[in-house]
């Protein structure tokens, strides 16, 4: 007998929330669409209002062309649009929407509300639906524009809306959106109101003056002109000057044909074009317009069409780094620029140049011998070997022989650790069995090419990674001060006033008490302004704001995972984020404490995450090696 058949057409209601599960997944993503909405009617005048962040009103009023009766019903209807008619017209768009989803999904989730009405109208249309279903279609008396209130959002669907995070973190997303669509548009008139609280009132400006306005006036002395014209694309727009590069991400936006668009390819070319002119570890400001033929690109990709593709990207990718590298030279900012950039949470001072600490250089015999024979080896047995030391830094205080290495010989004189770590698995020599004890007393220490310890032990030798080493030791540091509270503060003798953006601002109010607990202090100022009155003990000075603008970037990229247990994820996070700064030049001294506070904490064979720390190689695999 045969089976059922179980096949079924989903009811619209069911169909729309499932389309709302890519089109709505925040209280952001909705007022996105209907800003857009609002664009592509033309209006001149748009007004936001959110309660909640957005989690029980969201309303949008416009004063663009509005909506017939009929039209304004057929709004809600899946793949109901006015932008497109047949397959070609996908590529000659030069509208925000054409899938004619937005409003059939953010209705199927929510209590929306429109009101419209077309100039020359005598009355405007109101409707009221809940989840997909029409409660009221009526003829009222309307302003031209339309209005359309979003109350309530995923009252129908409770697992969706407890995968809301925080009113902070769902604001911060809101404001990204905003911001974006502000940008895009500074021809016309914005406001934010959230809570009864104005956030944002925005005149219509040009470019320079929005981003003035989003970000603030000190933001004026920062901007350069970048502009390039080609048959193919073009380019306009602004970049930060690189002395004005931050330690943060976010303020770095493409527009094409004036629609926010996500490119990792054309990020890496500004990126590229900067090369030389900030420092590592920085983040150029830039707001760019690419005007293309709509031909050339496909937009069709994810619902929330911030994703594109160039027919040509390569082009696109040389015409970008061309433009902004025209605009970077024009100015000739790098003379201004301080690349002595070493801040970091570990950086204590810890070599006291007044110390009577003299350590004794060791070289092999056979170098002393050499030298002071006179008859090391030739230079012409010596060619073939001179391209595997290309680029190692020549070092006038070291023997002849040894000049080619970039290593520090030191002897340490120091007690002989008390116990022995635990197991290390090497990715090197694969000895998980291995156990690794600390460098004897009297071991020879060297530092390679800023990155790597290598230290003489009983068999072999100690490779330790000075990066992972530096985050072993700042991941305990930070997690003791997180769960003690008892990170020491230093005074400042002037305070540092630093201006942060509307997200930035909000999530430091949301983690204020983690950020105290590792010894900063700072007071609000005004709007998205901070006071740094205190940092952390043990950070240098004058380096208050890159600092604090790190942690900053720090916590956006952790925040997800600090719910679970913020003590623990931050912890991770900084440490990860703040040992990176490891190629540096160690002292002695300096040397000595790393390996000292690595071997005193919990687990010195691995970062948190895992990773090794240090790697052993006995005589046995070194011998193994030679003869191979």
């Amino acid at each position: 007998m045969p089976s059922p058949d179980i096949i079924q057409l989903l009811p619209d209601s069911i169909a729309n929330q499932i389309a709302a599960g890519e089109v709505v997944q925040r209280p952001a993503s909705v007022v996105k669409e209907l800003l857009e909405n609002a664009i592509d009617a033309h209006a001149t005048v748009i007004q936001v209002v959110l309660r909640e962040a957005g989690r029980t009103l969201i309303q949008i009023i416009d004063n663009g062309s509005g909506m017939s009766i009929t039209d304004a019903r057929m709004s809600f209807e899946r793949h109901a649009t006015s932008k497109i008619r047949k397959s070609e017209d996908l590529f000659r768009i030069r509208t925000m929407g054409f899938r004619g989803e937005a409003l059939a999904s953010i209705a199927a989730v929510a209590q929306v509300e429109l009101r419209t009405r077309q100039e020359g109208e005598e009355l405007g249309t109101l409707i009221r639906i809940d989840g997909s279903e029409i409660k009221t279609q009526e003829s009222v008396a309307a302003v031209k524009g339309t209005s359309l209130s979003v109350k309530n959002l995923f009252f129908n669907v409770p697992a969706r809306r407890n995968f809301l995070k925080s009113n902070s973190v769902e604001m911060r997303h809101v404001l990204d959106e905003f911001q974006r669509v502000a940008l895009a548009h500074p021809e016309v008139s914005f406001t934010l109101h959230h809570n009864d609280t104005e956030v944002f009132n925005l005149p219509p400006a040009k470019l320079v003056r929005r981003i003035v306005d989003i970000y603030g006036k000190s933001y004026r002395e920062q901007l350069a002109s970048c502009q390039e014209e080609t048959s193919y694309v073009s380019v306009r727009g602004y970049i930060g000057k690189p002395e004005f590069a931050r330690k943060t991400r976010g303020e770095q936006f493409f527009f094409v044909n004036d629609r926010f668009i996500k490119h990792s390819y054309l990020h890496h070319a500004v990126i590229s074009a900067f090369d030389g002119t900030i420092p590592d570890g920085s983040h150029p400001f830039y707001v760019l317009f690419l005007e293309i033929d709509p031909s050339h690109i496909d937009i069709n990709i994810h619902p929330t069409k911030t994703e594109i593709k160039f027919d040509d990207e390569k082009s696109v990718y040389a015409i970008v780094m061309a433009a902004v590298k025209k605009a970077v030279g024009m100015y000739n900012f790098s003379q201004s620029i301080d690349f002595d950039d070493n801040v970091n949470f570990f950086n204590q001072g810890i070599s006291d140049p007044g110390q009577s600490f003299i350590p004794r250089t060791v070289m092999p015999d056979w170098a002393a011998q050499s030298k002071k024979a006179g008859n090391g080896p030739s230079k012409s047995n010596l060619t073939s070997w001179s391209k595997l030391f290309e680029g190692l830094q020549n070092t006038e205080d070291r023997g002849s022989e040894l000049a080619a290495f970039d290593v520090s010989p030191v002897t340490v004189s120091r007690p002989a650790y008390q116990e022995e770590s635990k197991t290390v698995a090497s990715k090197v020599n694969r000895m998980a069995s291995e156990v690794i004890a600390a460098p004897e007393s009297d071991a020879v220490l060297f530092q390679l090419h800023n990155r790597y310890i290598l230290s003489q032990v009983k068999d072999g030798i100690m490779l330790i990674d000075q990066k992972a080493a530096y985050e072993r030791i700042l991941y305990e540091r930070y997690r003791k001060m997180l769960i003690n509270r008892s990170g020491a503060c230093q005074q400042l003798l002037f305070p540092k006033r630093i201006r942060l953006t509307h997200s930035d601002m909000q999530l430091v109010k949301e983690t204020k008490k983690e950020i105290h607990s590792l010894g900063f202090e700072f007071d609000e100022f005004g709007q998205n302004e901070l006071i740094i009155r205190g940092i952390p003990a043990d950070l240098p000075e004058e380096r208050e704001q890159d600092l604090f603008e790190e942690l900053i970037e720090q916590l956006k990229q952790s925040y997800s995972d600090l719910k679970l247990n913020k003590p623990e994820s931050l912890s991770r996070s900084l440490a990860r984020r703040f040992s990176v700064r490891y190629a540096v030049k160690l002292s002695f001294v300096e040397i000595h404490t790393l390996i000292d506070q690595l071997f005193a904490s919990t687990d010195p064979n691995r970062t948190p995450g895992g990773e090794a720390i240090i790697v052993l190689l006995t005589m046995d695999k070194l011998t193994s090696i030679f003869k191979s």
